[in-house]
């Protein structure tokens, strides 16, 4: 085994480089103030989120324990990296992509729960397919949906998600400590000005990263110029390149997706945006597509029944 190769060192150093920044900004909270070091912070989340991403894909060294210890503490507070792990590579899965009940990043319905839902639930998610909605509630909404199922699983004796789940709260004892002892920080601050907005931010780019479509290799967005989200995202925003090279390393995508663009933008079939605020100009306040999944209608359920 090659030194070069036993670890990625640009991920290892973005790795460390954003813990010493998270550190820094919470510790002079109390010199910079909540206007300056809540926004940035929250940034920060986000990007150790992505990193967490791409640690469960095997970055930055061969070592899953060691790869794991680097992102243990948990920014963002709210999911457990090991149960993002086991649900992010069931999603892998591309045959699946979008299906409501095999892809566990699906944000679709199938048709009947759709229509068992009242009017009001029916009209939040409506608002959560906007990205305004994404962005505003869509945090809270993926929350409820998360811990409902988990909590349902921990009560049926689920011993690997509740071991998930005292590997998290191990990690964040030192995360909420830090901001509360050593930052000076009210907690609920942090968890409403910082944490929430990480997260809000996150969901720019799941907004529109997969569609419904018959052809799976043309379920995963390609979002074209984006130079500070693409370094924020870690350049999911090319994610049909993504999900057709899982392991390879973030700073290898753009080289993958420039050396055959018009390739890949034939596969994913045209689904493409030339920016973020491309894709915000089109779906600020419209909705993408609908909640119940599109291509499901009631063909498989009336079957069923």
């Amino acid at each position: 085994m090659s030194r070069a190769r036993f670890c990625e060192w640009p991920t290892l150093a973005l790795i460390l480089a954003t813990s010493a920044a998270w550190m820094l900004l919470i510790g002079f909270y109390e010199s910079l103030g909540a206007f300056i070091v809540c926004p940035l912070a929250a940034v920060l989340v986000t990007l150790q989120s992505s990193l967490q991403h791409e640690v469960l894909h095997g970055h930055p060294t061969r070592s899953p324990a060691v790869n794991e210890a680097l992102v243990y503490c948990v920014l963002g507070l709210a999911i457990p990296y090991r149960r993002f792990k086991s649900l992010h590579l069931r999603h892998h899965n591309n045959d699946r992509l979008t299906d409501p009940y095999d892809d566990p990043e699906s944000f679709y319905l199938a048709w009947r729960e759709w229509e068992n839902l009242p009017r009001f639930l029916q009209a939040v998610l409506t608002f959560n397919n906007t990205l305004i909605g994404r962005l505003l509630i869509g945090p809270a909404v993926s929350l409820v949906g998360f811990y409902g199922s988990e909590i349902r699983m921990l009560r049926a004796g689920n011993k690997v998600v509740l071991r998930a789940w005292l590997h998290h709260l191990a990690g964040i004892v030192p995360v909420i400590g830090f901001v509360v002892f050593v930052g000076g920080m009210p907690l609920w601050l942090y968890a409403v000005a910082v944490a929430y907005p990480g997260m809000s931010l996150l969901m720019l780019r799941t907004y529109a990263e997969h569609r419904a479509h018959e052809n799976a290799e043309a379920r995963s967005i390609v979002v074209e110029f984006c130079p500070v989200f693409s370094l924020l995202f870690l350049n999911n925003n090319l994610h049909v390149v993504h999900h057709a090279h899982p392991r390879a390393p973030w700073y290898r995508l753009p080289g993958l997706y420039k050396s055959a663009r018009e390739d890949w933008q034939q596969r994913n079939e045209g689904y493409v945006f030339s920016s973020y605020f491309a894709l915000a100009k089109q779906y600020l306040f419209r909705v993408k597509e609908p909640v119940p999944h599109p291509l499901k209608h009631r063909t498989v359920e009336d079957a069923v029944s």
